[in-house]
């Protein structure tokens, strides 16, 4: 409304410098002030120095628009109607230019005042023309003309406030709709950018408009924001992929493995637009993904029918042990003795098989408490020492101070004992060999490491570390670490191995943000 405003009073300073213009230049030719030359010379000026006025405080914004606005009319009216008298009147003509101001003053003000300012208009018309009857012997007949410029004047001002009212309520509905759509491009953009799955939008050239992190993850291309890249130079199998698929749409989705980072993907294409090639949208499926979701869900299945077997298995499991044990009471031979004893033995770690299967299916049954690590993990290794009787000084122990952890305990007693079971074993078994280490990370989370000194794991074995029933140990069940694993993630913790740069082998727990429990 400041802006027609504004433009509204550059029109009305233009029209007054024409009006100088032509009243100094040509003013006998076209009849400009020539029943007062002085009064209509006076005019212009005085309405040249009113616009002027008008332009600083419509910059200012001071006063309020609608008195600015009332002002701008009023002076137009006065203004013009006394150029009018000083020209002779009706029959100059120049009261047309009033409906100018009121068409203007009707759209802009939004408002049945425009047809108060046509009242205005039409008042000072009518007493501008009675005056000129009585003073100065104008013409009566001329009150036709008179009343049809006041009724011109209405029906401007009447069509002006109409289109107002229409142009208002098409402005509130693009308004509406404006916000419509802003929404929805703001969804889309945190719907694309959250996807795990790749999304490139490119044009008819092959450039690239638009993109989203999963993209750049699977290309192992950073895209610049201010240069557009091209398909070619980012990803050339995927352009040459989009090239065949131009000329065959109906193709079926294509499985590539991206030459950078050697990812499996699925690439789908669809077009931007139906008639006609106006770019395309191609679609990143991370394989990887599917496939490990795939192993999870398989996983999962495995976890119940094993859990179900463990216990149909686990009743005749303590009927054979049960009767070894009484057969092993009578006097046998040796060699019986010892049948008898790999029977035990054989029992023993099916028992043990058992009793891994049951407790990864109680990992769900999370019942957590505080555990401080620098006042628990001394004594629970200073115990473990003593049951598997190895010395204390195998053990180096360091826990930074204030490491609280949110934990259940039974699980994290199981997880510790698969880890550190695991270290006594493969380490050197001498002062020092296993280091037990807890501190906080820059991030704020607290991180637990368990390291020996004794053979890394081999390179093609890491990535099935914590698979089930995979074991490097001869009578192993392979489900230790894989139940560390299931356990740390139903306390909202990570494990994972690591590499120590001067050997060895290393676990590291991650616990979780301990101010979101």
């Amino acid at each position: 409304m400041w802006r027609s405003i504004y433009f509204f009073n550059l029109y009305r300073l233009a029209l007054s410098g024409l009006l100088v213009f032509l009243e100094s230049t040509f003013g006998n030719a076209l009849s400009l002030g020539y029943r007062a030359p002085s009064l209509f010379f006076r005019i212009c000026l005085i309405y040249i120095f009113l616009i002027l006025v008008s332009l600083l405080t419509i910059k200012l914004r001071r006063p309020r628009f609608s008195l600015q606005l009332a002002f701008l009319v009023g002076t137009d009216i006065v203004c013009i109607t006394i150029l009018s008298h000083a020209s002779g009147g009706v029959q100059s003509g120049l009261g047309v230019l009033l409906l100018i101001s009121l068409t203007a003053t009707g759209l802009i003000s939004r408002g049945k005042i425009s047809l108060f300012f046509a009242a205005l208009a039409s008042i000072a018309v009518l007493l501008q023309h009675s005056y000129a009857v009585l003073t100065q012997n104008a013409e009566a007949a001329q009150y036709m003309q008179a009343g049809l410029l006041s009724t011109a004047y209405f029906a401007v001002a009447w069509l002006a406030h109409t289109m107002a009212k229409y142009a208002i309520a098409s402005e509130n509905l693009a308004a509406l709709r404006g916000v419509d759509l802003a929404n929805m491009a703001e969804v889309n953009r945190l719907v694309i950018q959250d996807m795990p799955d790749g999304v490139l939008v490119v044009n008819e050239r092959g450039r690239v408009r638009q993109y989203n992190p999963g993209a750049e993850r699977l290309l192992g291309y950073t895209f610049s924001k201010t240069d557009s890249a091209t398909l070619e130079n980012c990803a050339p199998l995927l352009a040459d992929r989009l090239a065949v698929w131009r000329q065959h749409q109906g193709r079926e989705h294509e499985v590539l493995r991206l030459p950078i980072t050697n990812h499996p993907v699925r690439v789908r294409f669809l077009p931007v637009r139906r008639d006609g090639f106006g770019g395309a949208i191609i679609f990143l499926e991370d394989m990887q993904r599917v496939q490990a979701q795939a192993q999870q869900i398989k996983l999962a299945a495995l976890g119940r029918l094993t859990a179900n077997i463990a216990h149909e298995v686990r009743n005749p499991l303590s009927s054979i042990s049960y009767a070894t044990e009484l057969l092993q009471e009578e006097k046998h031979d040796p060699a019986q003795n010892r049948l008898f004893q790999i029977i035990m033995d054989n029992a023993a770690r099916l028992n043990n098989i058992v009793e891994d299967v049951l407790q990864l299916n109680r990992r769900d049954r999370v019942h957590s408490e505080d555990y401080n690590l620098a006042e628990k993990l001394p004594l629970y290794i200073e115990g473990l020492g003593h049951t598997e009787g190895v010395s204390q000084e195998i053990f180096f122990i360091k826990v930074a101070s204030a490491c609280v952890i949110r934990f259940d305990r039974g699980h994290l007693d199981q997880v510790l004992w698969n880890l550190c079971r695991n270290a006594l074993r493969y380490c050197c078994k001498l002062a020092g060999s296993v280091h037990v280490c807890a501190w906080r990370s820059k991030e704020g989370r607290i991180v637990l490491e368990i390291l020996n000194d004794g053979p890394p794991v081999a390179p093609e074995s890491i990535q099935h570390l914590f698979e089930p029933f995979f074991t490097m140990t001869t009578g192993g069940t392979g489900l230790g670490l894989y139940i560390a694993r299931e356990l740390c993630e139903a306390n909202g913790a990570t494990i994972e191995y690591r590499q120590p740069a001067n050997g060895g082998a290393c676990f590291r727990i991650v616990f979780g943000d301990q101010n979101e429990r």
